[in-house]
């Protein structure tokens, strides 16, 4: 069956998909306002799961694929939860260090999609740290429904000393050159803002998916350059980028800004219908470019 895409559902569904994907409203609430859009035999759960995630189905590098080395690696967050963990991949073969990349997930968790991400990145010569905000409470559940739930019942002020505590570990991995650089995907870019801001020169680069502003104040802390990647059809976090425009150019931050036609929150995920191929290629081609340029170099 020929996968759907965004331009397949009415734009008034993807939004509301939006908000539930996002925890403004539940289940319930989706499919019953979901329901005006069920024509023709199709029902409100089944639109539901025609936008869900298909991870199997739009995999790119297998966890087996022999160019790569994969493990599950705890490190200490003392200031944070104490314990975390998180996906590491690495180049198979060789002894020499790499430039680090922290890949960051969207509000459900490392999900399958998220470990795919850093095996590609691994495959462009980095090492890649994916941590799973979720490990203290269980870790990833499996289900993306089950996995926004447990996702509400984290402290954020403890996850975020997670994330800052897994750009050290990854850092000190004598896999690394000692470089790092982070990547993130709606929460996740929201989250490579926010460890902008917190990290100073420890963090070479960041490249934030339609992820949410900082907070401004902290702005001019900024010292790592920036590469924003945002959605065209994405009222909600574009709404704060005039303002954190101007902070960047106050700060004289070094930043660039794509804004790719057309698109939807999430376009870069490829296990969804809001994927966006054309978009997503040239997004991650400028992505890995631009980790290369301030990340694998001295």
């Amino acid at each position: 069956m020929e996968r759907k895409t965004a331009h397949d559902f009415d734009q008034e569904l993807l939004i509301l998909f939006d908000a539930y994907v996002h925890g403004g409203i539940d289940r319930r609430t989706f499919l019953d306002r979901a329901a005006k859009f069920a024509v023709g035999g199709v029902t409100a759960a089944m639109l539901l799961e025609q936008l869900s995630p298909k991870f199997v189905e739009a995999q790119v590098v297998k966890p087996t694929d022999s160019r790569i080395q994969t493990e599950y690696l705890e490190y200490d967050s003392p200031a944070g939860y104490g314990k975390a963990r998180g996906y590491f991949v690495r180049p198979a073969g060789g002894s020499g260090k790499r430039p680090g990349v922290l890949v960051i997930h969207e509000n459900r968790g490392l999900n399958p999609h998220i470990e795919d991400i850093a095996r590609r990145l691994a495959l462009d010569g980095f090492v890649a740290f994916a941590p799973d905000a979720l490990f203290p409470i269980g870790g990833y559940p499996g289900d993306e429904d089950k996995a926004r739930e447990a996702f509400r019942q984290l402290d954020q002020t403890k996850t975020r000393e997670d994330f800052v505590a897994a750009t050290g570990f990854l850092k000190a991995r004598p896999e690394c050159t000692g470089r790092v650089g982070a990547v993130g995907f709606c929460y996740g870019g929201g989250m490579v803002n926010f460890l902008a801001t917190r990290l100073g020169t420890d963090l070479s680069a960041g490249v934030a998916f339609y992820g949410s502003a900082p907070n401004l104040d902290d702005v001019p802390k900024i010292k790592a350059p920036l590469m924003i990647q945002s959605a065209e059809v994405d009222e909600r976090i574009n709404a704060s980028w005039p303002a954190f425009e101007q902070a960047l150019k106050a700060a004289n931050v070094r930043y660039e800004r794509h804004l790719y036609p057309g698109t939807q929150h999430g376009f870069n995920n490829d296990t969804t219908p809001r994927f966006d191929a054309a978009a997503a290629k040239l997004a991650w081609e400028r992505t890995v470019a631009f980790l290369k340029r301030y990340v694998a170099s001295s």
